[in-house]
Protein backbone atom coordinates (compact mmCIF):
# COMPACT_ATOMS: atom_id res chain seq x y z
CA UNK A 1 0.00 0.00 0.00
CA UNK A 2 2.92 2.35 -1.27
CA UNK A 3 1.38 5.51 -1.97
CA UNK A 4 3.45 7.16 -4.91
CA UNK A 5 3.31 11.31 -5.06
CA UNK A 6 5.19 13.39 -7.20
CA UNK A 7 7.29 16.13 -5.13
CA UNK A 8 4.65 18.43 -7.24
CA UNK A 9 1.91 17.28 -5.28
CA UNK A 10 2.83 18.91 -2.22
CA UNK A 11 3.44 22.73 -3.86
CA UNK A 12 7.17 22.65 -4.43
CA UNK A 13 7.71 23.45 -7.86
CA UNK A 14 11.04 24.96 -7.79
CA UNK A 15 9.81 28.38 -6.22
CA UNK A 16 7.70 29.82 -9.43
CA UNK A 17 4.22 28.89 -7.35
CA UNK A 18 1.78 26.75 -5.77
CA UNK A 19 1.05 23.15 -7.50
CA UNK A 20 -1.29 20.51 -7.01
CA UNK A 21 -2.22 17.38 -8.74
CA UNK A 22 -5.41 16.20 -9.17
CA UNK A 23 -4.78 12.76 -8.65
CA UNK A 24 -2.78 10.33 -6.30
CA UNK A 25 -1.09 6.90 -7.64
CA UNK A 26 -1.10 3.87 -5.49
CA UNK A 27 0.70 0.78 -6.09
CA UNK A 28 -1.77 -2.16 -6.09
CA UNK A 29 -1.26 -4.67 -2.80
CA UNK A 30 -3.64 -6.95 -4.91
CA UNK A 31 -1.71 -7.33 -8.14
CA UNK A 32 1.97 -7.37 -8.31
CA UNK A 33 3.50 -4.65 -11.03
CA UNK A 34 -0.15 -2.90 -11.22
CA UNK A 35 -0.70 0.99 -10.13
CA UNK A 36 -3.55 2.83 -10.38
CA UNK A 37 -4.74 6.85 -10.03
CA UNK A 38 -7.64 7.82 -7.85
CA UNK A 39 -8.84 11.75 -8.26
CA UNK A 40 -8.59 13.92 -5.41
CA UNK A 41 -11.96 15.31 -4.61
CA UNK A 42 -12.69 19.04 -6.04
CA UNK A 43 -16.05 21.09 -5.12
CA UNK A 44 -16.84 20.19 -8.26
CA UNK A 45 -16.18 16.63 -8.27
CA UNK A 46 -18.29 16.39 -4.96
CA UNK A 47 -20.91 18.16 -6.09
CA UNK A 48 -21.41 16.11 -9.22
CA UNK A 49 -21.04 12.69 -7.52
CA UNK A 50 -23.84 13.50 -4.67
CA UNK A 51 -26.26 14.71 -7.13
CA UNK A 52 -25.63 11.25 -8.67
CA UNK A 53 -26.28 9.45 -5.54
CA UNK A 54 -29.05 11.06 -3.95
CA UNK A 55 -31.18 9.48 -6.61
CA UNK A 56 -29.54 5.79 -6.33
CA UNK A 57 -29.37 6.00 -2.46
CA UNK A 58 -33.41 7.12 -2.27
CA UNK A 59 -34.33 4.10 -4.43
CA UNK A 60 -31.57 1.98 -2.24
CA UNK A 61 -33.23 3.06 1.04
CA UNK A 62 -36.57 2.36 -0.50
CA UNK A 63 -35.84 -1.12 -0.82
CA UNK A 64 -33.73 -2.25 1.76
CA UNK A 65 -36.95 -1.24 3.97
CA UNK A 66 -38.88 -3.50 2.74
CA UNK A 67 -39.07 -7.63 3.57
CA UNK A 68 -39.86 -9.15 0.09
CA UNK A 69 -36.80 -10.95 -1.32
CA UNK A 70 -37.19 -8.82 -5.00
CA UNK A 71 -36.86 -6.15 -3.00
CA UNK A 72 -33.45 -7.33 -1.12
CA UNK A 73 -31.81 -8.43 -4.78
CA UNK A 74 -32.91 -5.29 -6.12
CA UNK A 75 -30.80 -3.39 -3.44
CA UNK A 76 -28.41 -5.31 -4.02
CA UNK A 77 -27.84 -4.21 -7.37
CA UNK A 78 -28.21 -0.69 -6.57
CA UNK A 79 -25.33 -1.07 -4.09
CA UNK A 80 -23.19 -2.42 -7.33
CA UNK A 81 -24.08 0.39 -9.02
CA UNK A 82 -23.43 3.06 -6.15
CA UNK A 83 -19.75 1.32 -6.09
CA UNK A 84 -19.62 1.43 -10.27
CA UNK A 85 -20.37 5.39 -9.63
CA UNK A 86 -17.78 5.76 -6.94
CA UNK A 87 -15.26 3.99 -9.37
CA UNK A 88 -16.46 5.85 -12.35
CA UNK A 89 -16.06 9.00 -10.67
CA UNK A 90 -12.51 8.46 -9.07
CA UNK A 91 -10.35 5.87 -10.72
CA UNK A 92 -8.51 7.98 -13.53
CA UNK A 93 -5.67 5.54 -14.67
CA UNK A 94 -4.21 1.64 -14.25
CA UNK A 95 -0.74 1.09 -15.72
CA UNK A 96 0.86 -2.77 -15.64
CA UNK A 97 -2.20 -4.54 -16.68
CA UNK A 98 -3.52 -5.66 -19.88
CA UNK A 99 -6.91 -7.49 -19.74
CA UNK A 100 -7.59 -9.81 -22.78
CA UNK A 101 -4.45 -8.26 -24.79
CA UNK A 102 -5.68 -4.82 -24.38
CA UNK A 103 -4.12 -1.80 -22.08
CA UNK A 104 -6.21 -1.61 -19.07
CA UNK A 105 -7.99 1.80 -18.45
CA UNK A 106 -10.67 2.59 -15.84
CA UNK A 107 -13.67 1.66 -18.05
CA UNK A 108 -12.03 -1.90 -18.73
CA UNK A 109 -11.11 -2.08 -15.34
CA UNK A 110 -14.57 -1.82 -13.82
CA UNK A 111 -16.09 -4.06 -16.69
CA UNK A 112 -13.72 -6.43 -17.29
CA UNK A 113 -10.96 -6.87 -14.90
CA UNK A 114 -9.95 -8.25 -11.65
CA UNK A 115 -12.52 -7.74 -8.80
CA UNK A 116 -9.81 -7.80 -6.38
CA UNK A 117 -8.11 -4.54 -8.31
CA UNK A 118 -11.71 -3.23 -8.27
CA UNK A 119 -12.13 -3.45 -4.63
CA UNK A 120 -9.14 -2.02 -4.18
CA UNK A 121 -9.56 0.95 -5.98
CA UNK A 122 -12.48 1.33 -4.40
CA UNK A 123 -11.65 1.48 -1.47
CA UNK A 124 -9.04 3.92 -2.71
CA UNK A 125 -11.61 6.34 -3.98
CA UNK A 126 -13.57 6.35 -0.56
CA UNK A 127 -10.76 6.83 1.53
CA UNK A 128 -9.72 9.63 -0.78
CA UNK A 129 -12.74 11.31 -0.98
CA UNK A 130 -13.54 11.04 3.07
CA UNK A 131 -16.27 8.73 3.45
CA UNK A 132 -17.09 7.32 7.20
CA UNK A 133 -16.60 3.71 7.15
CA UNK A 134 -20.74 3.46 7.64
CA UNK A 135 -20.77 5.21 3.98
CA UNK A 136 -17.78 3.09 2.53
CA UNK A 137 -19.89 0.20 3.44
CA UNK A 138 -22.54 1.65 1.39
Amino acid sequence: MTSCISPLAKGNDGGTGASYESAVWFDSTAMAGVRFAVARISLGRRIELARKMREIGRKAEFLEAGTDAREKLEAAVISGEIDRAYLEWGLVAVEGLTIDGEGASPALVIERGPMELAAEALTRVKAEWGLSETERKN
